[in-house]
């Protein structure tokens, strides 16, 4: 009998595809809901929380190690009550002990594993466990809290303490007003971090990091920095020739394990391929370069046949693993290539193709398997060889389509149909940017029925978000990453396609922020509601990291919706956002994209751009296939959009210019608008 039939906890109940595939462990393993803490405390029992996501491949390596083994599984139910916690469905658990791991270790990651007293106050945790130490760590805590209780509450109560003061946010006695110069010496500091060979950060594991190319790209258009905009260009390249991004059906992994980009980490995160997807569209406006815009087109496709539900949502991940030709699972076995089957598939073109993807020293892997990794642009290439361009993109076309149609006789890696309203939102902006730089029906659709989806199931009837759904349910409510990017998204969309109900429900969900995740000691967001059950500590995201923070993509909303609605309150708040982490930046720059971002706009010259007449859709959309970070844009004809108020002229299309609410004189072409923000 296999073990999957042999055992069955309490996660069968469950609809995350993380906590199903421990549903058949011999651990008891509970959800973390209010019975399993209320258990706890009434059976005085140390719990351990254990923490992963479903595309984790070492979460998959502990499982099978660990709590698949019968043995370990008797130690954790006799001695603990065991929680299993999907970080994607409940990041505000993870945020709390993956800031106490970090305290105990210096590190983070997943698995992540806590033991907490029956409080939930953490004693003891770390990352991935080999099977005996797990065993020996767990038969030693749960012999010292029998033994010697006194000393394990002494430590968690140190370590409470020292988690509420890593949450105590110093705010600045002055309110900084930025200007140029302030950037100045962040960009040096940030410099030292950039690996100007390769691409993004120094050092490995590399991961894309969107946010910061996003602000680097920002600041170098508009400050004319030549060496950074190269950067930028460099690094999307190189990520893009990697073997991080599939050149066979598009979509990016979420991060490589080498310098070069060359292996990825084979999972697809939904969130990842939403911000690149807006990145690229982005840098497409600048450059103009095919390759950007075949990549913004293959990501699309890939999230829209491979990622979409038939409600319009979008899943959250695929899986590092699948099965491979012995049918066992293996890291990326769906994605990588033997030397062997190439040259079946490609026959007599198969010697030029390991030139180009370097099915070589330099593109192979392990157990003889080649990763696709590219080092050069198809012009370089095609011009090195003495092909025609265009002769040669044919050619490589056809190569790919071989390749998919073989791949996709594979077994697929696992799907995790999760959808999540954050990363949905985000997805909903990406595909706001892709149709300002392509307009493309099927971008806008996608973009559509996502939202429709979203204001369907994932907002109540009292104005408030849930974060998670799957079959039909959502069970968890949302947290502040929800309200930020939603709020991000419905922004995007009224721009975009210059609907005013987008920004009125923006503005309600700016509302039922305020009464949720206020602070009254700071101008900072909490990322839990004020309703939600208390955690041993309520944190605030201030952080960018792969992810931006909550706080930074409120206070950019903020800032946005402020000069569209000519509310001079709300685009203060972002101002008092922004200044209270000020203090932060200069040590670390690169986890303060974002925050830089929203302070570049008080820095240089910010514009509103409303275009008021019978065919402003066709000048919005001119306007929007240039690349205008500094500006705000508003379309349409009688609209209740202040910025837009008494604009309207019956036989003119207009467009205004305006800084600080004072405008220029009404244009009525893109050239002339361009000359008036300084662009031309």
């Amino acid at each position: 009998m296999k073990n999957s039939e042999k055992f069955t906890n309490e996660l069968i109940n469950e609809t995350s595809p993380y906590l199903l595939q421990h549903a058949h462990n011999p651990v008891n393993w509970q959800a973390w809901n209010d019975a399993t803490l209320e258990e706890a405390i009434e059976k005085r029992k140390l719990m351990i929380i254990s923490v992963g996501y479903s595309a984790c491949h070492w979460c998959h390596v502990m499982e099978h190690e660990s709590f698949e083994d019968e043995a370990v599984a008797k130690i954790m139910n006799d001695r603990y009550i065991c929680i299993k916690v999907d970080r994607e469905e409940r990041p505000d658990v993870d945020q709390v002990y993956m800031n106490a791991v970090q305290a105990m270790t210096g590190a983070g990651g997943w698995p992540m594993n806590v033991v907490a007293l029956p409080d939930g106050r953490p004693v003891w945790g770390g990352t991935y466990f080999k099977k005996e130490q797990w065993k020996e760590a767990l038969n030693q805590i749960s012999k010292l809290y029998r033994d010697q209780p006194e000393k394990i509450h002494e430590y968690a109560n140190r370590l409470e303490e020292g988690l509420q003061q890593m949450e105590l946010i110093d705010l600045p006695e002055e309110h900084k007003e930025f200007d140029e110069s302030f950037f100045g010496p962040i960009l040096k500091k940030w410099e030292s971090f950039m690996d100007f060979k390769n691409g993004g950060p120094n050092g490995a594991p590399k991961f894309m990091m969107p946010s910061n190319l996003n602000f680097l790209m920002r600041f170098a258009f508009q400050s004319n920095d030549k060496k950074l905009l190269d950067y930028v260009f460099h690094s999307l390249n190189k990520i893009s020739y990697g073997g991080i991004y599939d050149p066979v059906a598009g979509g990016f992994s979420r991060y490589s394990v080498d310098e070069r980009w060359h292996v990825p980490h084979f999972e697809k995160m939904l969130y990842d391929n939403a911000q690149l997807l807006s990145l690229y569209s982005e840098a497409y406006k600048i450059n103009k370069s095919s390759w950007y815009k075949k990549i913004v087109y293959q990501t699309a496709d890939f999230l829209i046949d491979e990622m979409r539900d038939p409600s319009g949502a979008f899943y959250s991940a695929y899986d590092t693993d699948s099965l491979n030709e012995n049918t066992k699972d293996e890291e990326g076995a769906y994605y990588v290539w033997k030397k062997e089957q190439l040259q079946e598939i490609l026959q007599d073109d198969f010697e030029l193709f390991s030139k180009y993807y370097h099915i070589d020293a330099k593109g192979y892997w392990e157990n003889g398997n080649y990763v696709l990794f590219r080092s050069t642009s198809a012009k370089n290439f095609a011009s090195e060889n003495d092909l025609e361009l265009e002769t040669f993109q044919k050619l490589n076309d056809q190569w790919l389509q071989k390749l998919k149609n073989v791949r996709n006789s594979r077994k697929k890696p696992g799907l995790d149909d999760k959808s999540l309203t954050s990363w949905n939102a985000m997805t909903i902006s990406g595909f706001c940017k892709a149709y300002q730089a392509f307009p493309e029906k099927r971008f806008k659709s996608a973009a559509e029925d996502c939202l429709e989806w979203l204001l369907k199931n994932m907002l109540n009837e009292k104005g408030q978000l849930l974060h998670n759904y799957k079959n039909e349910k959502s069970t968890i409510k949302g947290y502040l990453e929800d309200y930020a990017f939603s709020i991000q998204a419905l922004v995007d969309l009224f721009e975009t396609f210059a609907n005013d109900e987008h920004l009125d429900v923006a503005k309600k969900l700016c509302l039922t922020v305020e009464e949720e995740f206020n602070d009254p000691a700071s101008p900072l967001y909490f990322f839990t509601s004020s309703k939600d059950r208390n955690l041993i500590t309520r944190t605030r995201e201030i952080t960018d990291n792969v992810i931006p923070a909550s706080n930074s993509v409120l206070a950019k909303c903020f800032f946005r919706i402020g000069k569209l609605t000519e509310d001079r309150e709300i685009d203060e708040k972002a101002l008092k956002m922004v200044q209270a982490v000020t203090a932060k930046i200069p040590e670390y720059p690169q986890y303060y994209s974002n925050w830089l971002d929203l302070a570049a706009n008080f820095a240089f010259p910010f514009y509103e751009i409303a275009i008021c007449g019978n065919d402003f859709q066709n000048k919005l959309q001119e306007l929007q296939l240039d690349y205008l970070p500094d500006a705000v844009l508003a379309g349409g004809k009688i609209s209740s959009v202040e910025i837009l108020k008494n604009r309207f002229k019956e036989n003119q299309t207009l467009i205004y210019v305006c800084e600080e609410g004072k405008c220029l004189q009404p244009v009525e072409t893109k050239e002339a608008v361009l000359v008036q923000i300084l662009q031309v």
